[in-house]
């Protein structure tokens, strides 16, 4: 599945508290100002279904599900995203911008509990089968994304609250994630004011769009 002209599916991965979420909105209202239909959007989430399971999967205790439990909902709830919100988006032709994707899965449940990448993958092309066009990892060291993400008091605190070492392994994985797909990451430097980060994010944008 290809999409239109340019890279119209654009997604933001990072550790919690990398300022992802600011940076996905402000490339949203930087595209619509340059005349572009943008949706945003986010996962796990986006459409009614799928924020049901968000909240089975982001609340209460850090032992709540099993890894291998947690790759079938959040699979789930990305499938039903892509087919009521991604794919009819991106076949109109707008531009759809997604607060994280399957590369979060590949890292959270795919890394955090074990070596479970293949399963991943594997239900990742029987299931989803698409990549984004262009991906953003906003980097950014651990402490200061986890006291970050800490600092807002959100009640969807499951994966913050297992902690630092999560979180330094989740950097390490998006870094090596970016290297596995050159292709489509753009690996950009989160530890600036969000307008500096902005900038770097509009310009690649801007690039990829053509």
């Amino acid at each position: 599945m290809s999409s239109q002209s340019g890279a119209r599916f654009i997604t933001f991965e990072g550790i919690d508290g990398s300022g992802k979420s600011t940076q996905a909105r402000l490339l949203a209202e930087h595209l619509s100002a340059a005349g572009h239909d943008v949706v945003l959007t986010r996962e796990p989430g986006g459409s009614p279904g799928a924020e049901e399971i968000r909240r089975l999967v982001l609340e209460g205790d850090p032992d709540r599900w099993s890894a291998e439990t947690e790759i079938l909902l959040f699979t789930a709830a990305r499938r039903d995203h892509l087919e009521r919100v991604i794919e009819p988006a991106l076949k109109a032709g707008k531009v759809v911008i997604s607060d994280r994707f399957a590369d979060s899965t590949r890292m959270y449940q795919g890394l955090s509990r074990g070596d479970l990448r293949a399963v991943v993958d594997k239900l990742h092309a029987l299931m989803i089968g698409r990549e984004p066009d262009l991906t953003f990892v906003i980097d950014m060291d651990p402490e200061t994304g986890l006291a970050r993400a800490k600092g807002r008091n959100g009640t969807e605190e499951r994966f913050e609250d297992f902690g630092t070492g999560l979180q330094r392994k989740m950097r390490a994985g998006f870094l090596a994630l970016a290297a596995e797909f050159p292709g489509r990451c753009r690996v950009i430097d989160g530890a600036r004011p969000a307008e500096a980060v902005a900038r770097d994010v509009a310009a690649a944008a801007d690039r990829a769009l053509g």
